[in-house]
């Protein structure tokens, strides 16, 4: 059919195709975000699902796959959500009557005669800090914040139709995604101008980065979440472990850290009269919670997922902010697009020679150079073999 075309005719099929193409993404852009978790857990399991094609028939390992991936996706967030709704309904009221029942120590008075001396030093501010001052902010917070997180789980266990019509269309489009996985990427692979070699190296950085961020990274912050609550529950304070480790582990995730809210609850312990058990949470985070990322990144985390920590930061907060609490997983494969796209560009323009990595940790592939350089520019594809 090539031949039955003029050039200014595939010219223009190729400005309706990318019309087309604008126009599908916006016209489903409502399901973006329902169709890009489909593919997430779509390539997660298709290891699964391999293995048990080779054994049953294709609907059956495809059914087997999917019956796999709810059982360990929705089984353990319904207990979570479900655990923490009812320790927060009585969380308020135990650490109300835990302040209350503290006493501050010596070292306490001292850092409210710090606190204030300071704040007197301050022009136009006329404000003193008391014990009972602290702990009446201690209570009101801890209404409010149990009040905001548990409107939080119940927003997001509401709106049954709207669930359940998502619920059916993240099926379809999972299973679709499972047994077509060959023919999408077939279809990616000639609808690239950049060529399969280009495509194949965008797929295997995505591929690598939602491993990293969801075999990796999810599994990281929850055992930082974890360890960091139970250092808490250790030291001394038994309300609202479970709280504790989800909102622990999304900081985790994010990646602000949990220390941004142990290391501050352990100063206040210790404040407060537990000396012992603040400094446990405190040191425990720094020398423990810190080095289970050290110690775990480089066996979840593949080479090619492996952002600069500022880019990861700013990839998760704008993932977030333009897809909520997916973005976590979003945001950073955007990330990880934007940066290959570079390495292209200075592959092609300046010479620099892309490399990646391959399922092994210690094992490199490099992309030949010269056979991307023939595709854009013929005339130095020769000078870069030599």
């Amino acid at each position: 059919m090539n031949q039955d075309f003029t050039l200014n005719q595939r010219r223009a099929l190729a400005v309706f195709t990318v019309i087309a193409l604008a126009f599908g993404a916006y016209f489903l852009r409502t399901y973006f975000v329902l169709i890009v978790v489909a593919a997430v857990g779509a390539y997660l399991f298709t290891p699964l699902f391999r293995a048990l094609c080779r054994r049953v028939p294709t609907g059956l390992a495809a059914t087997g796959t999917l019956l796999a991936a709810l059982i360990a996706v929705i089984v353990p967030v319904s207990l979570s959500v479900f655990l923490a709704v009812v320790q927060i309904s009585r969380t308020a009221g135990d650490v109300a009557e835990w302040v209350q029942a503290a006493d501050p120590t010596a070292l306490g008075d001292k850092a409210l005669k710090f606190a204030n001396g300071l704040l007197a030093r301050v022009p136009f501010v006329h404000v003193e800090l008391t014990m009972d001052s602290l702990r009446e902010a201690m209570v009101n917070v801890a209404q409010k914040g149990g009040e905001l997180l548990l409107h939080v789980l119940q927003g997001a266990v509401g709106g049954v139709v709207g669930a359940i019509t998502s619920a059916i269309i993240f099926l379809y489009v999972f299973l679709a995604l499972l047994t077509h996985r060959e023919e999408v990427q077939t279809l990616i692979r000639q609808l690239n101008p950049l060529g399969p070699e280009v495509t194949d190296l965008y797929l295997a950085k995505m591929g690598s980065m939602v491993r990293g961020t969801v075999g990796g990274q999810f599994v990281i912050a929850f055992c930082q979440g974890v360890a960091g609550a139970a250092s808490i529950y250790i030291a001394g304070f038994h309300q609202a472990f479970f709280i504790f480790a989800i909102l622990l582990t999304a900081l985790s995730i994010i990646p602000l850290g949990g220390g941004i809210v142990t290391m501050p609850f352990g100063i206040g312990m210790a404040l407060f009269g537990n000396v012992a058990g603040g400094l446990f949470v405190f040191f425990f985070h720094l020398i423990v919670v810190t080095n289970i990322d050290n110690f775990l990144r480089p066996m979840l985390v593949p080479r090619d997922a492996r952002l600069n920590s500022a880019l990861m930061l700013l990839a998760v907060f704008a993932g977030i902010g333009m897809f909520g609490f997916w973005g976590i997983v979003i945001g950073p494969v955007l990330m990880i697009i934007i940066v290959t796209t570079i390495d292209v560009y200075l592959a092609v323009y300046h010479g620099v020679e892309l490399q990646t990595h391959d399922d092994e940790p210690k094992a490199r592939r490099r992309i030949p150079l010269p056979r991307i350089l023939a595709r854009y520019l013929p005339g130095r594809a020769e000078q870069a073999a030599q």
